[in-house]
C-alpha cells in the first residue's frame, strides 16, 4: 500500500489573491494521501479537492478535457507496458519451444547414431540377431533367417531405390529401413534358400564404396578393417582393381599411423621440387 498524507491547509490567514499584484509568488504545496487499493478512486477525490482548495485550475474550461488526456495517457502506456511484457512472455515461450525442440532432435540424432563402429564379419558386413549381410564394392548380400519350410508366396520382399523391407506376410517386418546407399533397382534379385532363409542380392549403384551400414541408423563397421578377397581382384577390371589397391594399402598405412598414396606423392612432389631450388628455404614448409 503506498503512503501519501492527508494534505494541509494553513490554519492561519487568508490566503492572498493570485491576481493582486503586490502578493509574492505562488509557493509550491504538498499533496500527500493514502492509497487504498479498494478503493483506488479515493486517492482520485482527494486530489481535486486539493486541486480545488490550492488553486483555481477546476475552473478552467479546459480542466475537464486535460484530465481526460491525461487518464487516456495513463492508459496508453500502461496498455503499451502489458503488450511489451506479453511479446516478451510469448518470445520466451517460444525460444524455449525451440530449445526444447532442439533437444528432442539432438535426442533422436544420439539415438540413431550406433555408439561404436563394429568389426566387420568376414563378409566385410555383421551379423546380426535377425539377420546378416555381406558386400563387396559392387554387391550387398542381405539374409534373413525364417521358418523351415517357408514358400516364396509368403515372403515380402520390396526392394526400392533407397529403402530395402523385408519379412512374412500378416507379419511385422524382419528388416525394413532407408539403405546407407542408393542401389540399382533392375539389377536386384531375392530368392529362398534351403526354404529357411531370404537371400537379397543388391546392387550398389556407386562400385566404389564400402558400406558402413545396410541401413541408415543401423550398426556400423569400420571400413577400416574391411578386407577384400584377393582372389577376386584378379575379376575386376585394371581401372577397379588398382582403386581397391589403392583402398586396400592406404587402410594398412592409417591403421599404422603411416601415410598415405596421396600423402606420399604430395610428399615425393615437395622433395622434388626442394632440389631443384636449393636456393629457397624450405626449413618451415609442411604438407597438409
Amino acid at each position: 500500500m503506498a503512503l501519501i498524507s492527508e494534505y494541509e491547509e494553513e490554519e492561519s490567514g487568508t490566503k492572498p489573491s493570485s491576481s493582486a499584484a503586490s502578493s509574492p509568488p505562488a509557493q509550491p504545496s504538498t499533496f500527500t494521501a493514502t492509497f487504498d487499493p479498494s478503493n483506488p478512486l479515493g486517492i482520485v477525490e482527494k486530489l481535486f479537492d486539493f486541486l480545488a482548495a490550492e488553486s483555481d485550475y477546476l475552473s478552467k474550461d479546459a480542466a475537464e478535457k486535460e484530465i481526460a488526456a491525461v487518464v487516456k495517457a495513463a492508459k496508453e502506456k500502461r496498455k503499451r507496458k502489458e503488450e511489451a511484457a506479453e511479446r516478451e512472455k510469448a518470445a520466451a515461450a517460444a525460444k524455449a519451444a525451440e530449445s526444447n525442440k532442439r533437444l528432442k532432435e539432438e535426442e533422436k540424432e544420439k539415438k540413431k547414431k550406433p555408439e561404436k563402429e563394429e568389426v566387420p564379419n568376414k563378409g566385410n558386413g555383421l551379423d546380426l540377431d535377425n539377420y546378416s549381410w555381406t558386400q563387396t564394392l559392387q554387391e550387398v548380400t542381405v539374409l534373413v533367417p525364417v521358418p523351415h519350410g517357408t514358400k516364396s508366396r509368403f515372403v515380402v520382399c520390396d526392394i526400392k531405390k533407397n529403402h530395402l523391407k523385408i519379412g512374412l506376410k500378416g507379419q511385422p517386418p524382419i528388416l525394413e529401413g532407408e539403405l546407407y546407399k542408393p542401389i540399382k533397382v533392375d539389377d536386384c534379385y531375392w530368392s529362398i534358400e534351403d526354404q529357411n532363409t531370404i537371400s537379397v542380392l543388391l546392387t550398389k549403384h556407386d562400385q566404389m564404396e564400402w558400406w558402413k551400414s545396410l541401413v541408415k541408423g543401423g550398426p556400423e563397421i569400420d571400413t577400416q578393417k574391411v578386407e577384400p578377397e584377393n582372389s577376386k581382384l584378379a575379376d575386376l577390371d585394371p581401372e577397379t582393381r588398382q582403386t581397391v589397391e589403392k583402398m586396400m594399402f592406404d587402410q594398412r598405412q592409417k591403421q599404422m599411423g603411416r601415410p598415405t598414396s596421396d600423402e606420399i606423392q604430395k610428399q615425393d612432389i615437395l622433395k622434388k621440387f626442394m632440389a631443384e631450388h636449393p636456393e629457397m628455404d624450405f626449413s618451415r614448409a609442411k604438407i597438409n
